[in-house]
């Protein structure tokens, strides 16, 4: 049977009452992201990750499968969303509560390309995995003839299997398949959760760089921590990783040094391969595009960047008129100064998604005035940095 064909047996929908008695955040199958517009019309997961996102949204129990719709009904809701805008938004599908991969999954993830692409849309699309994908679904992503895509592979390399009983070795070879059948989309190296004590050895960062080689980019990042897997870590008696918990990754400021320092080429300094601390920098990189969120306001996120990559986007970096940023923060219901400097848009009154609207918009930088990005920090938690005095934050 091929991909694009509807699956002998669909993934059953989920009926109303099941559905109003899910988390308002998993019920709701969009949701806006810093790297896109999130489409998750599909929910439950067997891989039992055990930081899982799904662990903040009381999912994490549901190991099986199912649909909030139909794939039509789901890429019509996308397109019909009042923040999309037609080659504009970035899209990411299927990233938040199951693993596209999955082989009762991925015939509806096609299904809803498809109907996209079918679309003549022109929009970024990424598709995040740590499972298996093989040359017949390399197939199917070449076969898009208008949608840009991105496959982004996780990768770890966390041999405790308490902690992500996945085997890496797994998501090491969907990356190597998809890397050698690359022709219209691009495929990157996803490396996260980056923990100490669970996977930062040098043979671990050796098993990366060597990775990196298989990938159109790389992206590494740290781990997301919140109190309810805290929570989860304790009654399971895991190790835990930190002593505090953080709305950001955290990623501390030793490790990422110990990273780029190993990553660094002797002759030329430049990084092995081609690495980035945010993700629409490296998607946009494979593309050869300027990175449509405007990380280049925030200069110091830039010092790892391509020569190359760095000249593009400075061409396509452009302050927006300020009548217009305001008229549209106000629309969206901002409160108080709307201001616009060199690094950024800052807004009050805006939770996430209407500034990432405006992010994506304009191809700048949008940030709350009530969390600000700290220098050096990378927009990350705090935990292991020191701040401009040297004190620890």
């Amino acid at each position: 049977m091929s991909d694009l064909a509807p699956p002998r047996r669909p993934l059953p929908i989920l009926d109303r009452a099941e559905i109003d008695g899910m988390h308002p955040k998993i019920a709701d199958p969009i949701e806006y992201r810093k790297s896109g517009l999130s489409l998750n019309w599909i929910v439950g997961c067997p891989l039992d990750c055990t930081y899982c996102i799904r662990q903040l949204l009381d999912n994490y129990d549901m190991k099986v499968p199912r649909r909030l719709m139909s794939d039509q009904d789901a890429a019509r809701a996308l397109v019909e969303h009042r923040y999309f805008t037609d080659h504009v938004t970035p899209i990411q599908l299927l990233n938040k509560a199951t693993d596209p991969m999955l082989p009762a999954v991925k015939p509806h993830l096609f299904a809803v390309m498809r109907h996209l692409d079918d679309m003549g849309l022109t929009n970024m699309v990424l598709v995040i995995t740590r499972w298996r994908v093989t040359p017949e679904d390399c197939a199917v992503l070449n076969s898009f003839k208008n949608l840009r895509v991105t496959v982004l592979v996780t990768h770890s390399g966390i041999a405790d299997k308490r902690i992500e009983p996945v085997d890496s070795h797994i998501a090491a070879a969907s990356l190597r398949t998809l890397y050698e059948h690359a022709d219209r989309y691009r495929t990157i190296l996803y490396w996260r959760p980056i923990v100490p004590g669970l996977n930062d050895t040098p043979d671990d960062f050796q098993r990366a760089r060597e990775l990196a080689e298989h990938a159109h980019a790389t992206v590494f990042t740290g781990l997301f921590f919140r109190d309810e897997i805290t929570d989860f870590y304790k009654a399971h008696n895991l190790p835990m990783p930190y002593e505090e918990t953080a709305r950001r990754k955290i990623m501390p400021e030793t490790l990422e040094r110990r990273i780029l320092d190993f990553f660094r080429r002797p002759d030329t300094q430049a990084p092995f391969g081609e690495l980035f601390r945010k993700t629409s920098c490296a998607v946009t990189f494979a593309h050869g595009e300027p990175d449509y969120n405007g990380h280049y306001g925030i200069r110091e996120l830039c010092s790892i960047c391509p020569r190359a990559q760095l000249e593009l986007c400075a061409r396509a970096f452009t302050k927006p008129n300020p009548k217009h940023v305001i008229q549209d923060a106000r629309r969206l219901g901002a409160t108080g100064e709307v201001t616009i400097t060199d690094r950024a848009i800052t807004v009050q009154g805006l939770d996430e998604p209407p500034r990432y609207y405006l992010q994506h918009t304009y191809g700048y930088q949008c940030h709350a005035a009530e969390h600000p990005h700290l220098p050096r920090q990378h927009g990350r938690a705090p935990i292991g940095w020191r701040a401009e005095d040297g004190a620890r934050t």
